[in-house]
């Protein structure tokens, strides 16, 4: 089993210049401003930080009928697409970031509503990024979930 880091300790992996003049200097920076993006629904930011061949797995994705994960920047677009057709509101709060290997694993809260139901509760996230843009991403349904995932491909 690694050693789970938090942020403080993450160590400063790449840095990145990207638009506006910021400078973003570690992977988990990387994944603040995408969370940051999403929030805004500002698909374009999003792609900006992704890489290309990036692989998304959503609970959204689910929910709108997919089986396989989103891919690429086509895919991205598409996420967009359907949290705005199964969701009347989406909201994502990461609270902690921690670094495992290649790896950062973020918990927190999602609330959802759609027409026919709400969706409260914890929820966690594993993330990848290399060169300075989300390669990989997997929406777990439950914090506990996206830590025993992490601990799993540890061992």
């Amino acid at each position: 089993m690694s050693v789970v880091r938090k942020h403080r300790a993450c160590p400063v992996r790449s840095a990145v210049i990207v638009p506006l003049g910021l400078v973003i200097a570690t992977d988990i920076e990387v994944v603040k401003a995408t969370f940051a993006a999403f929030a805004a629904r500002d698909v374009d930011r999003v792609l900006e930080l992704s890489d290309p061949d990036i692989e998304f797995t959503a609970v959204t994705g689910g929910q709108a009928g997919r089986t396989d994960p989103y891919r690429g920047h086509e895919g991205m677009r598409q996420y967009f697409r359907d949290v705005a057709s199964v969701w009347e509101e989406l909201r994502l709060t990461p609270r902690e970031f921690r670094a495992s290997g290649d790896r950062i694993l973020v918990t927190g809260k999602v609330s959802a509503r759609s027409r026919s139901r709400t969706v409260t509760g914890s929820t966690g996230w594993i993330w990848r990024v290399r060169d300075g843009k989300v390669t990989y991403v997997r929406v777990y349904a439950s914090a506990a979930d996206a830590l025993a995932a992490l601990e799993e491909e540890d061992d």
